[in-house]
């Protein structure tokens, strides 16, 4: 798997519906573009921060966004339904959803990326620079 894509197709139940509330969010505050042509269009002028793509969609479909995507280096997230998809954007489905915003797509990526192990008792990195300054 390259590392602009993530294996996202068996999603917790919990992951899914924050991941579905954030796009729905992304939506109404005109952080997202939906639709093939929408994402395409906003990859090819660099302004995509992320995408999730319906891997249920027409071979023709995935052809017309993935190539793009992968060519701007855009994480793609992939997405088992297309009607899931775009019932939260307002459609009766659709192939791919854009995240034009970067903190909406770290919010995403958060929610769908498990959050690295740190051992009790173990400081992460920022925390021991900041006693480092301090002491």
């Amino acid at each position: 798997m390259s590392d602009t894509e993530a294996p996202q197709v068996g999603l917790p139940e919990a992951v899914r519906r924050k991941v579905l509330g954030l796009v729905g969010l992304g939506m109404r505050g005109r952080l997202v573009v939906s639709g093939a042509e929408k994402v395409r269009e906003a990859a090819r002028k660099g302004g995509l921060s992320l995408a999730i793509v319906a891997m249920d969609v027409s071979r023709h479909s995935l052809d017309k966004v993935v190539p793009i995507l992968r060519a701007k280096r855009v994480q793609i997230i992939e997405w088992p339904s297309a009607a899931e998809l775009g019932a939260i954007v307002g459609r009766d489905s659709t192939a791919a959803v854009g995240i034009v915003d970067q903190a909406l797509a770290r919010g995403i990526r958060d929610a769908v990326e498990p959050v690295p192990f740190v051992e009790p008792g173990d400081v992460g990195d920022a925390a021991r620079d900041a006693q480092r300054r301090k002491g």
